[in-house]
């Protein structure tokens, strides 16, 4: 992300204060929780919690963890509360950005790229709220909830109004 925009959660680490890695659990206080729930258009975030691991190895560094939360999405369709329980693990491959030739453009497909890390620096935060994110259902609907579409009307021409506005008949002026 962007220093201009600003994130709902930040906790920074920079790696030459933690050559060896490190291990920390990251609590949002309310405040941040709301923060987050408002970026992830969520109705509220009760509880968020992540217990991350982050250490190097070899040439990259690998940043493990688990998120907790409680959370209360909205239906998509019919507007009520819905409340979520999210348990993820999720494990990911961070390495030190490197500078690259202008005038080459290097392109990778695999999934198995390695985050760059800009800076010497990562934020904790903003990868827990990524994970938590993509554990959230983008299309939340409460059980049993179905999207029955309204009936078309009968007469979708866009003269159909003009029908209503006939021409005096000359017989009835008498």
């Amino acid at each position: 992300m962007t220093d201009s925009i600003p994130l709902p959660y930040s906790e920074p680490v920079r790696l030459n204060q933690v050559p060896g890695g490190l291990a920390r659990r990251l609590e949002p206080d309310e405040a941040a929780r709301g923060r987050i729930a408002k970026a992830l258009d969520l109705a509220s975030l009760e509880a968020f919690t992540a217990d991350v691991s982050f250490r190097p190895i070899d040439d990259v560094w690998i940043l493990k963890g688990r998120i907790e939360a409680r959370a209360v999405q909205t239906c998509g369709l019919t507007l009520e509360p819905l409340p979520v329980e999210i348990a993820r693990d999720f494990s990911l491959r961070l390495a030190e950005a490197v500078e690259a030739d202008p005038e080459e453009v290097d392109v990778h497909l695999d999934d198995d790229t390695p985050d760059p890390i800009e800076e010497g620096r990562i934020d904790l935060g903003q990868y827990v709220v990524e994970q938590l994110a993509l554990s959230l259902d983008p299309f939340p609907r409460k059980p049993g909830a179905e999207f029955v579409p309204p009936e078309p009307p009968a007469d979708i021409s866009p003269f159909a109004v003009l029908k209503a506005f006939k021409a005096p008949d000359p017989q009835d002026q008498g």
